[in-house]
């Protein structure tokens, strides 16, 4: 298949300097891979990372309110903990460094790494997991829930957060309220194709989708008949609301004793009269014109279940290359978090305020 690219092996490395062209504010390591920009003071230094192929996630993040660098990995590959660390160590304004990370093994293992080496080095390090995914609680990538949209929203204000002055600690607490606050379910109609294998990735019929897919493709609940937008937007609405009273064990950091903590972490409820953020993402090759539809029929059963939206975002913030589908993500909201929503940012893909 036809893709915009020359070689499959400089792929990463040309985009990453694409991007820099477009944003000359950003700073680019080649080896290790990292991108990073200078904050106007010193703060926490908020980075994360993830394979490639899921952009703007990470490095269209990285600016003024939100992250303070990234880490790109080969398309859909976890990057190295050298890559983690030699970012951690450049962006480090001694405030300390909170890593994100997505729950996916690869870069579990790797940021746990990059943490452990920091911490030993005398930095003050620490790691949020993010986990947003209600499809499924195990998969193919992950012991526990997947990180996916979500992401976007504990980047943007806990990256405020930081500007604003908060500690490590105060912004490691932030975000892992933003997280367990949130929900995400997707669902793919084509799926993508990863460069190296020059393929689809997995076949659909014409009148099925993957509901609950990852955003590498994985497997969600089942392959289910397809009928029209509204009828799959209240499927999709109905598994995200119906995901709670349960908990699961999340691994924590403890900077005290340089050590994982393992500790039992409930999901919140979802309730009625409370603001939300919501976001209906593109996976890639979805028109604006039908996320627009997604929103649409969203909103009707947000203001049916009593769920009253606050903000949204409409657009591609997390994608899995070109795969044709969506994934609506609510976050639960409080007044600090809607506040450093709202603050101002500045990255190549994300832009408000003054």
């Amino acid at each position: 298949m036809k893709k915009l690219i020359n070689r499959v092996e400089d792929v990463v490395k040309e985009q990453m300097e694409g991007l820099a062209f477009s944003r000359p504010e950003l700073l680019v390591s080649y080896e290790p891979r990292y991108m990073w920009h200078e904050p106007k003071q010193k703060q926490v230094a908020l980075v994360s990372g993830g394979g490639s192929g899921h952009e703007p996630l990470h490095a269209g993040f990285i600016g003024e309110g939100m992250l303070t660098g990234a880490c790109p990995g080969e398309v859909f590959t976890s990057p190295t903990p050298d890559q983690m660390y030699e970012c951690g160590q450049k962006v480090n304004s001694g405030e300390g460094v909170l890593f994100v990370i997505k729950n996916y093994t690869g870069d579990v293992l790797n940021f746990e790494t990059a943490v452990e080496l920091l911490h030993a080095d005398g930095i003050p390090v620490g790691a949020v997991l993010t986990d947003d995914d209600v499809a499924v609680k195990d998969s193919l990538y992950t012991a526990g829930r997947r990180g996916v949209a979500g992401t976007v929203l504990v980047e943007k204000m806990v990256g405020a957060a930081a500007a604003k002055g908060y500690s490590l600690e105060q912004c490691e607490v932030l975000a892992r309220r933003i997280n367990d606050n949130c929900r995400s379910f997707g669902v793919a109609l084509r799926a993508c194709v990863v460069p190296a294998a020059g393929q689809l990735s997995f076949v659909l019929e014409d009148n099925e989708v993957e509901f609950g897919v990852g955003i590498h493709g994985e497997p969600g609940i089942e392959r289910r008949a397809y009928e029209n937008v509204d009828s799959l937007v209240d499927q999709m609405f109905a598994e995200i609301m119906e995901n709670t009273g349960y908990s699961r064990t999340l691994r924590i950091w403890n900077r005290g004793n340089g050590d994982w903590d393992e500790v039992e972490t409930p999901i919140a409820d979802f309730g009625k009269d409370k603001d939300y953020v919501v976001l209906v993402n593109g996976l890639g090759a979805t028109p604006a014109s039908e996320l627009y539809g997604v929103y649409r029929r969203l909103a009707q059963n947000c203001e049916k279940a009593g769920i009253r939206i606050v903000r949204n975002l409409v657009g591609n913030y997390c994608t899995s290359i070109n795969m044709e589908g969506i994934s609506i993500t609510l976050l639960q909201a409080d007044e600090e978090m809607l506040e450093l929503y709202d603050a101002p940012v500045n990255t190549a893909a994300m832009t408000w305020g003054k």
